[in-house]
């Protein structure tokens, strides 16, 4: 019995680390791709590491490429989008969680609808209505798409935290002479740090990450994001693509710094629910 568990251990680790090492190795690829030269990049062939490294790739990324538009851009965007939705999805959520009305399962219903539909049927509609706006080629515009696109979905992951928290809890509150919104700041709030956090995880990485809608609506490098910017480096015989992967490497940073910041709240966002001993 002994040596079964020994070996059902070992088969469960190696399976883990095999899963690390397939999720990792694009990443590390990536990386790779980055710091090889042009001369090296098809006449070594298939390596793990290039025999000699070079840096030109991001320099000319950083300091002769537009990047550092498309960069600052996607972080307006990501960022504004994830404050404006998290606001949002807390507010609505907690009304779905706390009150009950006679249109709540309408709306319930209308918001898993709108993310029954793909998004590219929907690119032509948005843009005619952004369009009569002036919003079609800015980051105002992306904001206003992502966040509606972002909300369903982060109102019912908060909705999820409103309910495990007691409504003894602001009921306490209330008797003590608080009001509900009180109680909803003071009390409430705090303890869906980790839900918060969550929320803004998702939401910052889906709009740093999209490219439909940024690709349809922005047409000037001016307004880009860097999903957009990407497809700078290729051209109509060719692909840069030590100068792409060098751009990938960079526009991984602020999402990989985000995650760090907020990781002692998203752990225990994620593994919220979970059965205590």
């Amino acid at each position: 019995m002994r040596t079964r568990s020994l070996l059902l251990t070992g088969a469960h680790r190696l399976a883990i680390l095999a899963y690390v090492v397939f999720a990792l190795f694009p990443l590390f690829w990536l990386l790779k791709v980055s710091v090889t030269p042009n001369d090296l990049l098809y006449s070594e062939g298939v390596r793990m590491w290039p025999s000699r490294m070079t840096f030109e790739h991001f320099n000319f990324v950083i300091a002769h490429s537009a990047f550092p538009t498309f960069f600052k851009n996607s972080l307006i965007v990501a960022g504004a989008t994830a404050v404006v939705v998290t606001i949002l999805a807390s507010l609505s959520g907690y009304a779905l969680s706390r009150f009950s009305f006679r249109a709540k399962y309408w709306i319930v219903a209308l918001m898993l609808i709108t993310q029954m539909f793909p998004l590219v049927m929907l690119v032509a509609p948005i843009f005619k209505m952004l369009s009569p706006l002036g919003l079609t080629n800015s980051l105002t515009g992306l904001v206003i798409v992502y966040s509606a696109f972002n909300v369903p979905f982060a109102t019912f992951l908060m909705q999820s935290f409103f309910d495990g928290i007691p409504k003894d809890l602001e009921e306490a509150a209330m008797i003590d002479g608080a009001t509900q919104f009180v109680a909803f700041r003071q009390i409430i709030l705090p303890l869906t740090l980790p839900g918060i956090a969550a929320t803004l995880g998702f939401v910052f990485t889906a709009a740093w990450s999209e490219l439909l809608f940024a690709l349809m609506l922005i047409s000037g490098n001016d307004a880009a994001t860097f999903p957009v910017g990407l497809l700078t480096f290729v051209s109509k015989f060719s692909v840069d693509f030590g100068q792409m992967m060098a751009a990938g490497v960079l526009a991984l940073i602020p999402a990989c710094l985000f995650f760090l910041l907020i990781q002692r709240y998203l752990v225990q966002g994620l593994t919220a629910g979970a059965v205590k001993g």
